[in-house]
């Protein structure tokens, strides 16, 4: 079982080929999405290789903080990006949860969905500026495999799918509560250690575990209101704002 979790959570979240796997159960995308933060270690690799070879060249930080992002984006081929416009479309687009949904299986971006990916993305490439050096890099890489957390607990049991259908309806509820707080705070506490190593004050990495894990909460708890639960496309949205919580907090 665990052999077709990682290589459902590989295949899910990032663009290296893997074989399929054999089946596909709740129990599988469980652990998949336990899973998550150790299936993006080639994510974190690839960002903080791209810092370090941007502080070895002299690049401007904001050049290398956007090369490291765009490195990120093409390892998952942009399909957190897609979710978290596709959510924002929703909460825009009508009161009406029938509509919202509606809009938000589309596949379209609105001027609300790339306003968001604008925006998010400027605050992931602005925090990651701080933090272009060979000690940065490696807490940028933490802090990209750290959240990933978050789907875990967008999985965790009481967190209710919108709709039977879709990729929300399979992962939804799977997790146990404890579990997802113990991924939380395994993280949380690799992201503190790291930025410690790194030189920041001990409460930094902390603090920006927490209010990441703050913005995934206030984000389910939206989309339960507006959608009625969660959806594969509030996945990806947990995911990138998770991450440019972290990275703000840790500049």
């Amino acid at each position: 079982m665990i052999g077709d979790a990682w290589r459902l959570s590989v295949g899910t979240l990032t663009a290296i080929p893997v074989r399929p796997p054999s089946t596909v159960d709740r129990n599988r995308a469980a652990a998949a999405m336990v899973l998550a933060p150790l299936a993006v270690l080639p994510l974190g690799l690839a960002v903080a290789g791209v810092l370090l070879a941007g502080d070895w060249l002299g690049l401007p930080v904001l050049v290398t903080a956007l090369l490291a992002i765009g490195a990120a984006i093409l390892g998952n081929r942009a399909f957190h990006l897609d979710g978290l416009s596709d959510t924002v479309d929703g909460l825009a687009a009508s009161y009406d949860r029938s509509r919202s949904l509606e809009v938000m299986k589309s596949g379209t971006s609105g001027p609300a969905g790339v306003v968001a990916v604008v925006l998010v993305l400027g605050l992931q490439v602005a925090g990651l500026a701080s933090l272009v050096s060979p000690e940065g890099a490696v807490l940028a890489g933490v802090a990209v495999c750290a959240s990933r957390a978050g789907l875990a607990v967008c999985c965790a049991r009481g967190v209710t799918a919108a709709r039977t259908d879709g990729l929300g309806s399979t992962y939804t509820q799977t997790v146990p509560r404890f579990v997802a707080v113990f991924v939380w705070l395994v993280l949380g506490l690799a992201l503190a250690l790291t930025g410690v190593w790194a030189g920041l004050p001990w409460w930094r990495g902390a603090l920006a575990a927490a209010v990441a894990f703050a913005v995934v909460v206030a984000l389910l708890v939206r989309a339960n209101r507006r959608f009625g639960g969660v959806t594969g496309d509030v996945f990806g949205a947990a995911i990138e704002l998770s991450l440019a919580a972290m990275l703000v907090s840790l500049s």
